[in-house]
């Protein structure tokens, strides 16, 4: 674990890169073999406003890395943080809270203050207008939404107090979990069911890119599904019934060209459609 934690302290550029490629590229061609549903697309062009948005998001976060390591840097040294003042455990454990922290802080409460304050709904929709939810959806996300998120973690880092190895560990991990939750890809009920315990398994988020209420404001987690299970925001639809882009905005000529996209977050709101309660 100590080996593990020295490397992502310490981990090359080049090696991140081949993480988001190797992960987009392996999901891709999976999505390929045993799609989830069968999309009459073409699926690089589909693939062009989501991979543009991909790379405004590693800009972005390339830019502000610094903020990150200052901060992770200045909670080591001053001893501050939930995990710092926790009793001495093992490291691994230490590892393990430190991780589904972030994915609490880093993920899940920001992805769930998006969803209830209306203008950070209007930046977070880019994400949700996709028609053709794969695994090039996972970083579709509006640039002002790549700063909310970064703002969030880097929050997360003080309240945790944890170490640039935990942060770029837990990077990897979300990069790599979201790819897969967003695949347009079919496991066996049964498996992604068991796996939805624990992780966030594709059906369950595949509930929160239906296109209405109330599944839209569901299954905000990441990588793990503790937190939406524990607060009350896990749901469940059969996968067959799913719909996914947003109600409000059902044009999905626009909602696929980039241009478009960057403006979205200015249209004047519109609130969502309500569906009647309907047993999950």
């Amino acid at each position: 674990m100590e080996s593990l934690i020295t490397y992502f302290e310490n981990i090359p550029s080049a090696h991140r890169s081949l993480i988001l490629v190797g992960g987009l590229t392996f999901f891709w061609l999976l999505e390929g073999a045993v799609p989830l549903f069968k999309f009459n697309y073409k699926k690089w062009r589909h693939a062009i406003p989501n991979l543009f948005f991909t790379a405004t998001t590693i800009a972005i976060n390339f830019a502000l890395a610094f903020l990150l390591l200052q901060s992770a840097d200045w909670v080591v040294a001053n001893d501050f943080g939930i995990i710092n003042w926790l009793p001495e455990m093992p490291l691994w454990l230490y590892v393990v809270i430190g991780i589904l922290l972030m994915d609490f802080f880093g993920a899940y409460l920001p992805h769930f203050v998006e969803h209830k304050v209306k203008p950070l709904w209007m930046i977070h929709l880019v994400h949700h207008t996709d028609h053709k939810v794969d695994t090039t959806t996972a970083n579709r996300h509006h640039p002002l939404e790549s700063v909310i998120r970064f703002t969030f973690t880097l929050f997360g880092v003080f309240i945790i107090g944890a170490p640039i190895g935990i942060v770029m560990l837990y990077q990897s991990m979300s990069l790599v979990a979201t790819q897969f939750s967003h695949a347009n890809i079919k496991l066996p009920r049964k498996v992604d069911h068991t796996l939805s315990y624990f992780l966030v398994s594709p059906d369950m988020h595949k509930v929160h890119h239906h296109n209405v209420l109330p599944y839209t404001d569901s299954n905000y987690g990441n990588i793990f599904s503790i937190w939406d299970r524990i607060l009350g925001t896990y749901m469940e639809l059969d996968r067959d019934k799913i719909l996914y882009g947003v109600d409000v905005f059902p044009n999905e000529e626009e909602n696929s060209k980039v241009l478009d996209l960057l403006k979205q977050p200015f249209q004047k709101y519109r609130k969502p459609t309500v569906m009647p309660d309907q047993d999950s």
